[in-house]
């Protein structure tokens, strides 16, 4: 059975093994150039991120929690040149991290005021993502949004023809793509270790975000958001690594009385919603996003297929675990023969600790290593002129399946089908 093995400075980032197992034969630039193909990172660029070119992206911040996690300062070809947030506090939050100077009231005074800006990172409140990205199109900057990408499926159809018209890029910033298990299913796909993938499960499990629902009495957006309008942590699992897409759903939602759901601008009667899609290809892919509940919290994954499968930890104990099919064999408990899988732990790379990032952003960031990532993958592509790994396309594509399931489960689970928004041209 091939598999990956992962350059990984200071720690070993290749499975545990027994047997007669045979490992793929690469070095390490052969590694890195096939990693590149999988994560849409140029293996010049890769290879050499540690020498600067002279253009600079001058890039502007809005919204001072979530925007003030990234590591646009550290990136050598980036500089804040501008921070903004409706609150005095978080704008001065801004300031401190990026040690920038400037700071303006809104981000309307700071596309008006700051005009020499080429981009605007957008960390706002989810049902704002889209107006405020048409406006900052409309003002001639690049995007770099956070999740989700849209509302609704109108909302996703306006987003994909404004950035087709502007010619201008976008890129949503979905932790899910660099975490960094995630690097690596994506490479184990590429490399074929898989096989074919009929079947994936994704987890997003995030009990007490009630507590982020209301401030000083008064309700936040988030206020009984529906959890299937926040997918992309989820479905980027499967769309991220195979590149499929999803094209049916049936969803379960759960509720149950409780006051803090009563009244919510969504009209959400959900505490957590389940959902089964199925692929273009005809394969499956089970995503729960659940609000409440005796669970963990946790971003995971398991896929499976028909050479290995490759599941996550759980946090109970199990770890990262990969999944071979072998001549073994063993009894159930009827006593008849069936074939069982080999197990062997895996442990993930470090990926943010090798060539594919920059010196500077080589270190563990937020999301399980992603943050700088998404950094490095929105300012590189900028300099570079060329598509983002997850662009406009992407982002629908991991946006709108969410969009639909919950209809689903507002109509009690019946099967809809989930609208084509397309593909980056060629």
């Amino acid at each position: 059975m091939s598999r990956i093995i992962g350059p990984c400075p200071g720690r070993q980032g290749r499975p545990s093994s027994s047997g007669n197992d045979r490992h793929i034969s690469l070095n390490r630039r052969n590694f890195l150039a096939g990693t590149a193909a999988i994560t849409g990172i140029s293996l010049a660029r890769m290879v050499h991120a540690g020498e600067p070119e002279e253009k600079k992206i001058r890039i502007g911040i809005v919204g001072g929690r979530f925007g003030s996690t990234f590591q646009f300062h550290e990136h050598p070809q980036c500089i804040v040149a501008a921070v903004t947030d409706l609150r005095p506090e978080r704008r001065a939050r801004l300031q401190q991290v990026y040690r920038c100077e400037t700071a303006y009231e809104s981000m309307e005074v700071m596309l008006h005021k700051h005009r020499e800006l080429d981009a605007v990172g957008i960390f706002t409140e989810a049902p704002n993502h889209v107006p405020h990205t048409l406006e900052v199109l409309r003002a001639g900057k690049h995007v770099l949004c956070a999740v989700p990408a849209a509302m609704t499926l109108e909302e996703c159809e306006q987003l994909i023809e404004a950035v087709r018209k502007s010619g201008l890029t976008y890129m949503m910033a979905e932790t899910g793509y660099w975490q960094q298990f995630t690097i690596s299913a994506r490479e184990f796909y590429r490399q074929g270790a898989f096989g074919e993938i009929f079947a994936a499960y994704s987890m997003y499990r995030h009990p007490g975000l009630e507590s982020l629902w209301f401030e000083e009495g008064k309700p936040t957006w988030r206020h009984g958001f529906p959890p299937m309008h926040y997918p992309t942590h989820c479905t980027v699992h499967l769309i991220g690594v195979t590149g499929e897409r999803l094209r049916a759903v049936t969803c379960v939602g759960w509720g149950d009385d409780s006051p803090l759901l009563r009244g919510n601008p969504y009209n959400n009667p959900f505490w957590n919603e389940t959902a089964e899609f199925t692929t273009e290809r005809g394969h499956s892919f089970r995503v729960e996003v659940w609000w409440a509940g005796a669970h963990l919290g946790c971003e995971r994954a398991e896929w499976y297929g028909t050479k290995m499968s490759f599941v996550t930890e759980n946090r109970l104990g199990t770890p990262y675990t990969l999944l071979l099919t072998s001549p073994l064999e063993e009894l159930d408990s009827g006593g008849f023969h069936r074939a069982t899988a080999r197990v062997e732990r895996y442990e993930v790379p470090q990926w943010w600790n090798t060539e594919l990032l920059p010196p500077p952003l080589r270190h563990d960031s937020g999301h399980e290593g992603s943050h700088t990532f998404i950094t490095h993958e929105f300012i590189s592509s900028l300099v570079e002129g060329r598509r983002p790994a997850v662009d406009v396309y992407e982002a629908v594509a991991y946006t709108a399946p969410g969009i639909v399931a919950h209809q689903s489960a507002l109509k009690g689970g019946e099967q809809l089908i989930i609208p084509d928004f397309g593909r980056a041209p060629s």
